[in-house]
């Protein structure tokens, strides 16, 4: 009697095989006449959302890298791109989950994350932990098959627009800050959450405190085991730096881009200024043919922290590019008449003219790490320095002084 062979899993696809996938989604469901939501959709089941996430979850088992194929193809179609209205589900959330949740959290978050019918947001910093992330004093009780959350988070993006939010919470005051953490899945519609606007520079309220009195989470909607919540922590904040610092445009797009028209703009062709704007474009070429490089080997599985080389030069750079932008506006730099608050329905402040934002970058170098941080994390991580002193190491949380 003959012995089957047992069955394998199909070899990852490579770069030919991923576009023929791309190539029959735009012809089964041609961008130009599919509904939104039902284009996402048949992308999340054509295995094109995540393509390195298991297939059955929007991926098809193949390498990170090739994700940049999908997007630029359906990029030129025309196709829905929904990155700016989810940021958090698409770059964080999303990886979470997929590491962490269970496989009835992943059947039930992943594929209405990806079409944009649940947006996400992430709870973390509150006003007494920022930087610190551990410090933070959100308390979870345990009462049966479910937790009381009771605390105040801050800065929270779009959780105006949010379904649901990704909360790390106090679960053991008497251990050490960093093992005295539960992380949850919470219902931003569920009783006793209050969503407040924090008004920006720029007019915007993209951020939000958010005030949870005696909600209820079940204990199902828990990521990672009681007490582990820093590293599923950890898993989210990796793959934000990731996707705030490697978004990778054309040659000569986004903030350089603008200044460069701002030059062309210009009768005064200043010496000083061209060698600015010569160096800053360089340098934003470095910065998206590495990125194109880090895209092209990344693998499977939470990024290192690699991921805050790129998020700390985006930043910078960023700024860099934007107060050129205002200088090379010379006294029209000064105007900004548009101050009425908004709730945009987008992060990331994309958009307006250079004077906005000139005003919006200043916020690249604190949110999602600062820039300080992510100093600290390369230091520490990737050049092997010793690392800050804590004195509140191995101390229980309950017994370090807070303000």
């Amino acid at each position: 009697m003959t012995t089957a062979a047992p069955a394998r899993d199909p070899a990852p696809l490579d770069e030919g095989g991923i576009t023929e996938q791309v190539g029959r989604l735009l012809a089964s469901h041609p961008p130009g006449s599919t509904p939104e939501v039902e284009f996402l959709g048949a992308q999340f089941d054509a295995g094109l959302a995540w393509v390195n996430f298991p297939v059955g979850l929007g991926g098809l088992g193949a390498a990170r890298g090739l994700q940049r194929i999908v997007t630029e193809r359906l990029s030129a179609a025309g196709a829905p791109m929904l990155f700016g209205r989810n940021p958090i589900g698409y770059g964080m959330a999303a990886p979470t989950v997929l590491a962490h949740g269970s496989a009835d959290q992943q059947h039930r978050y992943l594929r209405p994350m990806f079409t944009g019918e649940h947006i996400w947001c992430q709870l973390f910093s509150e006003p007494g932990a920022g930087s610190d992330v551990a410090g933070l004093a959100t308390r979870a009780v345990r009462d049966g098959d479910e937790w009381v959350l009771n605390g105040q988070k801050v800065w929270t993006t779009l959780a105006h627009q949010a379904r649901y939010g990704m909360l790390l919470a106090r679960s053991d005051p008497g251990a050490e800050k960093h093992k005295g953490l539960t992380y949850f899945v919470v219902d931003m519609h569920a009783p006793g959450v209050d969503v407040r606007p924090l008004r920006q520079l720029t007019g915007d309220a993209e951020f939000n405190e958010v005030y949870f009195t005696d909600v209820r989470v079940p204990d199902a909607e828990r990521l990672g085991e009681v007490g582990d919540g820093w590293r599923v922590a950890i898993t989210t904040l990796m793959n934000e730096r990731v996707s705030i610092g490697a978004t990778v445009g054309a040659r000569g797009s986004g903030a350089i881009g603008t200044a460069v028209r701002l030059w062309e703009q210009r009768t005064d062709k200043d010496p000083v200024l061209r060698d600015r704007l010569t160096a800053l474009w360089v340098e934003s070429e470095v910065h998206r043919l590495t990125s194109l490089r880090a895209a092209a080997n990344a693998v499977a599985g939470t990024p290192g922290p690699e991921g805050s080389t790129a998020k700390l030069h985006s930043a910078e750079l960023n700024k860099a590019i934007y107060e050129l932008c205002e200088t090379l506006l010379g006294a029209e730099g000064m105007l900004y008449d548009d101050w009425t608050m908004r709730r945009p329905e987008s992060a990331g402040g994309f958009g307006g003219g250079p004077q906005r934002m000139f005003l919006r970058s200043r916020a690249n170098s604190i949110e999602g790490g600062t820039s300080e941080i992510m100093r600290n994390i390369l230091g520490e991580r990737v050049l092997g320095l010793p690392g800050d002193v804590r004195n509140d190491k191995d101390r229980p949380w309950s017994e370090v002084p807070r303000n």
